[in-house]
């Protein structure tokens, strides 16, 4: 079990025992033991077993079977997609934490599955961003790809993308560039632009990657334009990447404009809880 995840479980146990389940000590017997049956109830892509499992494994509850898959829509429901069996104080103890993980994460690939399946034959690719929960950021993201999308990156820390802040510090778009390029000449330089003419200058300077932020579907086509124009003129093929306010409603039309991919913070900042509950059943 990779070290992060058992210090989050630990860490999200902590916040919801304090000093003990004070109400599970008094009307359970010590000596009782159960079966919980894990519930999804409401269809879409079920992700988050593995820290499930941690969460009941740091309670005493170590004997957890997964009965479906992970990362598959599913609209057959309701489902048992797991089971645990152990101390039924146990259970009732890591009950809340285990599913408050898992109907968080699944949600978060169910809304990616839908914003994939919204894009399906356009050619774009969903991307997630950093507007992630904090200390949940490397689950947010696998569940992003359980559900069809893809990483951006992880952190400020292994990719560069220059917005217009480090734009307007560095002295120019292109000054911006050259300075990245110059750091690490092998790292992929991928930078924000909001018109017209930061495009075709973000192109000029050689950028490998173009955000094209908050632009409407003709701005967007104009990008794509000028970057196969750019091809053809004998430059590098700049990646696009389409940005700001992108809803379900609005997906399909924004791809369909010719970008690479489409990033959307709602992935991981606005994504419903996936309906799932956990039901005990005393003896095992």
């Amino acid at each position: 079990m990779d070290a992060s995840l058992r210090e989050l479980a630990e860490r999200a146990l902590a916040e919801d025992l304090g000093t003990g389940d004070i109400t599970a000590e008094a009307i359970v017997p010590p000596e009782a033991r159960a079966t919980a049956r894990i519930v999804q109830k409401q269809a879409g892509v079920v992700f988050g077993l593995d820290v499930v499992e941690e969460v009941f494994r740091q309670v005493g509850a170590d004997d957890l079977e997964r009965l479906e898959a992970e990362g598959e829509w599913r609209d057959s429901v309701p489902v048992d997609v797991a089971s645990v069996s152990g101390d039924a104080r146990a259970l009732l103890a890591g009950e809340r934490t285990a599913l408050n993980f898992l109907c968080h994460l699944s949600g978060v690939a169910t809304l990616t599955a839908r914003f994939a399946g919204a894009v399906t034959g356009t050619g774009a690719t969903i991307l997630d961003t950093r507007k992630t929960t904090p200390g949940l950021r490397s689950l947010e993201k696998a569940a992003v790809v359980a559900g069809g999308g893809r990483n951006h990156r992880m952190g400020l820390y292994d990719a560069f993308l220059i917005k217009e802040n480090h734009i307007a510090v560095a002295g120019g778009l292109a000054e911006a560039i050259g300075r990245a390029r110059a750091a690490a000449p092998d790292r992929e330089v991928e930078i924000e632009c909001r018109d017209a003419g930061e495009v075709a200058e973000a192109l000029e300077a050689g950028a490998d990657r173009l955000l094209l932020d908050n632009m409407d579907a003709e701005g967007l086509r104009a990008a794509v334009s000028a970057r196969d124009a750019a091809v053809e003129a004998g430059g590098h093929r700049a990646l696009l990447e389409a940005s700001g306010g992108v809803t379900l409603e609005t997906v399909a039309a924004i791809a369909e404009t010719g970008v690479d991919f489409v990033s959307v913070g709602a992935l991981t900042h606005s994504a419903p809880a996936l309906d799932l509950s956990m039901l005990v059943v005393v003896g095992d």
